[in-house]
């Protein structure tokens, strides 16, 4: 196993974790040439996310430099002018992180709490009314693509599509930015040229008309004269909508299976605002939306058990980070006031800057769920195929 693509394709999505734990037991791997190291462990992993002498820009790596050389260059143009600050270094990814930041702020964040509560309630009233509740259609899809379409300022009637774009993006994180198959190579490029063409012309609407949202003041932003490109704002709002959009629907997805297979931790979050905070910290911990990353070595990076060489890929499997006993003991229980960091929205210059947006939606679901579950049967459960953000395609749930 040479690169985080094998590594993702061998794993069985319904239930990847008692391969994580055969590699957490076993310890760091290491390639015999140094071009790719697998970490497991906490301190290794969050170690590597604050290292200085790694990166997340794909240009810094040995294996994309060798591709890159064989794409047509309006190609590698389109890939180059796609690239969102999450996969940028600083300084430019700092620069870009704190402009977005400055329209992301954690007030932006608490004055949403009534909206994603009541959209919570409404949801589940309509979606239960006939005494079965298919979990991922009727509210973990919803509820965070209606928050973040509401706080970028897109229409309610449009929300649905974003479902479809975020479906084809967010399975494009297994494969890298390319794929040999040509049906799905057309499907990433149709779906990401439908969302820029869509937010080109809402952009304009916006700064003919700025209004009360994100993209408003992502369109309206500035920093010491600097402002956003309108590639730059493109691929902000895509990666809003893929990476805050997606996981969070897993993160609920996964919750709701947690609740499902505890009665008296399902009768405890829902009484108590505590632990249903600190609920949605053990999801993150125990089955995380995001179960793997990676950085690329720029220069020669010691690691346990040998060195990443120049170019080379470092992967964090987060999944069995969270499991690591050295870090969270006695990590299989969950335990809602456990107090151990974990490491589901990263560390480090790349920290998650929706985290405090997807705790708030996670909260409020689960806790809103729990009420309900009181004697309900976990139905029909399937996955989708993606690997990296993983999570069930379909919960149904049998209420009494």
């Amino acid at each position: 196993m040479t690169d985080l693509e094998d590594l993702v394709r061998s794993i069985d999505v319904a239930d990847p974790y008692p391969v994580w734990q055969s590699l957490l037991d076993r310890g760091p791997l290491i390639a015999p040439d140094g071009s790719f190291a697998l970490l497991t462990a906490h301190d290794h992993c969050d170690a590597v996310l604050r290292s200085p002498l790694v990166s997340v820009d794909r240009n810094n790596s040995t294996s994309w430099r060798e591709i890159a050389a064989t794409l047509p260059p309006e190609e590698l143009a389109r890939q180059e002018r796609q690239r969102s600050f999450l996969f940028l270094d600083p300084p430019d990814h700092t620069r870009l992180r704190r402009l977005v930041s400055k329209a992301f702020t954690p007030r932006t964040v608490a004055e949403l709490t009534p909206f994603v509560e009541q959209l919570a309630e409404d949801l589940l009233a309509a979606a239960t009314a006939d005494g079965r509740l298919e979990v991922v259609s009727a509210l973990a899809y919803p509820l965070p693509v209606t928050v973040i379409s509401r706080m970028l300022g897109v229409p309610e009637a449009d929300h649905v599509r974003f479902s479809g774009w975020s479906d084809v993006l967010a399975k494009s994180l297994d494969d890298g930015p390319l794929t040999e198959d040509p049906e799905v190579a057309r499907q990433r490029r149709h779906a990401s040229d439908e969302f820029r063409a869509y937010f080109t012309a809402l952009c304009a609407e916006r700064r003919a008309d700025p209004r009360d949202d994100l993209l408003s003041a992502l369109v309206q932003i500035e920093h010491e004269g600097d402002r956003l490109t309108t590639d730059e704002l493109l691929n902000t709002a895509q990666l809003l909508l893929v990476a805050g959009h997606e996981t969070t629907v897993n993160l609920i997805a996964n919750g709701t299976l947690a609740l499902l297979r505890d009665d008296e931790l399902r009768a405890q979050v829902a009484a108590d605002d505590a632990c249903a905070t600190g609920f949605v910290e053990e999801v993150l911990r125990l089955d995380p939306p995001v179960q793997m990353t990676a950085r690329i070595a720029r220069e020669d990076l010691p690691v346990p058990g040998g060195v990443v060489r120049a170019g080379g890929r470092v992967v964090l499997l987060v999944a069995a980070a969270g499991r690591d006993p050295e870090q969270h003991p006695d990590p299989l229980r969950m335990d809602p006031t456990r107090t151990s960091a974990h490491l589901a929205f990263g560390i480090g210059h790349h920290y998650c800057l929706g985290a405090p947006l997807a705790r708030l939606e996670g909260r409020v679901a689960l806790q809103a769920l729990a009420r309900r579950l009181a004697g309900a049967r976990l139905g029909e459960l399937t996955y989708k195929p993606n690997r990296i953000l993983r999570g069930p395609a379909r919960i149904e749930v049998l209420l009494p």
